[in-house]
């Protein structure tokens, strides 16, 4: 994430990496902004300790719409980050830890030079199907390893924080944008809200994940909840179209992405039938395609008429009509590129 310049750091942020040990009394830090998200302060800052990187969640998200969720996020994302860390070590940030009063999470900062952002590779037109195919590998073994939880289930029994912040701006807000698809995605809230298989983490997209040397690492996991992983699967296929539109000289490699996360990610699902994990998937994606043109989080590349009205000539018949193959909704975007 690139830098904005250095301010000083606010008095509860330099209490709280005093409480957490990585500043000494009377150390006054400067903190440098990091961009990328919308819903969090994020901040790089050095002090005799190391180098750490610090989130806190916001009550009012950074977009054009009025869009809340609730602050408690910022505790569910730090376990997050310790219960994926615990099944595939390289897939979260190391922890410094979680300072309740402020709010706070410490960890371990990831330079550019050695961990590349996905999304910025992307946009280059780098599109990596081997890279695709390791997200997905490492995305399936951390639902693997915490489906049928129930200690998870209770201690991340966040289901109102997650239609705050993905279920309502996402599908019910686009529903308002398209009254006639309003029943439809109405229904794939209830379905997603009431599959309660594993460990969601609720924003798998390029923009949150970092390619090191081991492997994928997943950032920003302030929507943590014990859900259906069949969202995090579509949430991060949706980006393998909509950066079709963004970069179109890779169209055919971000589709061969797609192909090669789904694949990989299906080939490790084991506590359900791999068929019906696909099938909620391959209904959810066409909501979160549009969702993404007509929602409260629009993507910032898509900003043409022309491009948003492609994403909804796709997107609308699926979702009146779903189809139960990932592959299904591959191909239907693939032929608008000849429409």
């Amino acid at each position: 994430m690139p830098g904005g310049g250095q301010e000083a750091a606010p008095s509860d942020i330099v209490a709280a990496l005093e409480r957490l040990g990585l500043a000494r009394p009377g150390e006054h830090p400067a903190l440098e902004p990091l961009t990328g998200g919308v819903s969090s302060d994020i901040w790089k800052v050095e002090t005799a300790s190391g180098t750490w990187c610090l989130k806190r969640a916001l009550a009012k998200l950074k977009v054009a719409q009025d869009w809340r969720a609730p602050v408690a996020r910022s505790r569910n994302e730090y376990d997050w980050i310790r219960t994926a860390a615990a099944i595939v070590p390289w897939a979260a940030p190391a922890l410094a830890g979680y300072d309740d009063a402020a709010g706070v999470i410490a960890m371990r900062y990831y330079p550019a030079s050695d961990y590349k952002l996905w999304k910025a590779e992307l946009a280059a037109g780098r599109a990596n199907p081997a890279i695709a195919s390791a997200v997905g590998t490492s995305l399936a073994r951390i639902h693997a390893g915490t489906a049928g939880n129930a200690d998870l289930a209770l201690r991340f029994d966040t289901g109102d924080i997650f239609y705050a912040i993905r279920l309502e701006p996402y599908l019910v807000a686009t529903g308002r944008a398209h009254p006639e698809l309003a029943g439809p995605l109405a229904r794939l809230v209830e379905t997603t809200a009431s599959n309660k298989l594993a460990l969601v983490h609720g924003d798998v997209s390029p923009k949150n994940i970092l390619i090191g040397g081991d492997g994928p690492m997943f950032l920003d996991a302030e929507c943590a909840w014990y859900g259906d992983p069949a969202f995090d699967l579509a949430f991060c296929l949706n980006h393998m179209l909509l950066k079709g539109v963004w970069v179109p000289g890779a169209f055919d490699d971000f589709l061969a992405c797609f192909a090669a996360l789904a694949d990989a990610y299906l080939a490790r699902v084991d506590w359900e039938p791999p068929a019906d994990l696909e099938r909620r998937a391959a209904h959810l994606l066409p909501g979160l395609f549009l969702a993404r043109v007509d929602g409260k989080s629009p993507v910032e590349y898509i900003t043409a008429d022309a491009d948003k009205d492609r994403v909804r000539r796709v997107a609308i018949p699926l979702i009146a009509a779903p189809v139960d193959r990932l592959s299904a909704v591959a191909a239907a975007w693939r032929a608008s590129r000849g429409a």
